[in-house]
């Protein structure tokens, strides 16, 4: 197309720091404590992020794979039982199941907020059905309120795949004041990151103690005779990453009113070009930090959509395919699979079948750009499909 710009100017970095960072990481390390039984960091962090999302009763831990594997193991979950989770998904949603020993049991996700489907779920409870697993994706809220009423009718436990939720709400609510567990992530990708690392919100503190434990090798934190009274691992966070998720949690509020402002303005113009279809967003999710900006092209082949990220890459738009239908993966069927074919649990997925295969996401610094690369991302991307 004539006119359009060669390549967008370069976006914010990623991750963001600075000298609240660096504050930290000294502060951390003249405590003279480094790790969480001795230091103050993660304490403090646990109560400023439980805090800013609902509770006053959170777990800081290892990463968001952990923090998924922790909140099951305490929900009950473990061999002989199933979790639902949504087919479209990054796959440590079902890896942490599978690596309990349960059977993780794919369903299918709504075509326009790509969320789980709330009456696939219905469809596939059974009596061994555990947890019901949605998650928040690219920061759209899953339909909590059908979700919280399938769990209570069918007395299963509820647990929110938060890693794209930071700071997100649900008619004025934020995950940890749902009502139910929710899990985050804090890789070096996520809306705030030092790294790695991960946090577990319960809804009292009783729950929030069997956790502490699991996550501890069985040790309650006053323990000095190794008295190990549960099951465990160690996914004890260390105090070099929480004094950093601190000036990280500081940095989110500025973060997400700039993706907020800056996705209604980029989802129209991608509405514009023909044969693009953006992510829809539930108006009850009435806070959203756009973990990504995601977009469909349906018809496209995979070999053209793998062309256009490429092509997006190339011309300055940090582009990637979506996630991998977790069916069609090869590592989902090692361990914990349901009893059915690849056909089979397709067939009950037809929107996954298309998501999978004609979405494209940008990363969410993109949303922090300025009001004309939005124009630009678009002009690039029309350019692109033109060709």
């Amino acid at each position: 197309m004539s006119g359009q710009p060669s390549t967008v100017p370069e976006f914010p970095e990623w991750p963001q720091f600075g000298d609240e960072e660096r504050a930290g990481l000294i502060r951390a390390l003249e405590q003279g404590q480094w790790w969480r039984m001795g230091g103050s960091e993660v304490d403090t962090f646990e109560a400023e992020f439980g805090a800013y999302h609902g509770t006053p009763h959170a777990l800081a831990v290892t990463n968001g794979t952990h923090a998924l594997e922790v909140a099951l193991e305490v929900l009950g979950v473990k061999a002989g039982t199933e979790v639902i989770v949504p087919a479209f998904t990054f796959i440590s949603s079902s890896l942490a199941a599978q690596r309990l020993g349960a059977v993780a049991v794919p369903v299918d996700v709504d075509l326009d907020t790509y969320c789980v489907d709330p009456a696939a779920v219905v469809a596939a409870i059974t009596d061994r059905t555990r947890v019901i697993m949605p998650v928040h994706m690219a920061g759209q809220f899953a339909d909590m309120d059908a979700l919280d009423k399938i769990a209570a009718d069918a007395g299963v436990a509820l647990l929110q795949d938060a890693a794209h939720a930071h700071g997100a709400q649900w008619q004025g609510k934020r995950a940890g004041a749902l009502g139910s567990v929710a899990a985050f992530s804090f890789q070096n990708g996520k809306l705030m990151t030092a790294g790695e690392g991960g946090a577990v919100l319960f809804p009292d503190e009783e729950t929030r103690e069997r956790a502490f434990l699991v996550h501890s090798c069985g040790r309650p934190r006053t323990d000095r005779d190794y008295l190990h009274r549960t099951t465990g691992s160690n996914y004890r966070m260390s105090e070099f990453t929480a004094a950093v998720l601190r000036a990280q949690l500081a940095r989110l509020d500025g973060q997400i009113e700039a993706r907020e402002q800056r996705w209604p303005l980029l989802a129209s113009l991608l509405a514009e070009i023909p044969g693009v279809v953006p992510q829809g967003i539930d108006p009850r999710t009435d806070r959203n930090p756009h973990y990504m900006a995601m977009f469909r092209i349906p018809g496209i082949t995979l070999e053209r959509r793998r062309a256009v990220v490429d092509a997006l890459i190339a011309r300055g738009v940090p582009a990637f395919v979506a996630f991998r239908a977790i069916y069609r993966c090869e590592g989902f069927w090692e361990a914990g699979a349901p009893d059915e074919s690849i056909e089979a649990i397709a067939a009950r997925c037809p929107n996954v079948e298309q998501i999978h295969s004609d979405c494209v996401w940008l990363h969410h610094r993109t949303l922090l750009g300025t009001e004309q690369q939005m124009h630009d991302i678009a002009a690039v991307l029309a350019d692109i499909l033109a060709e």
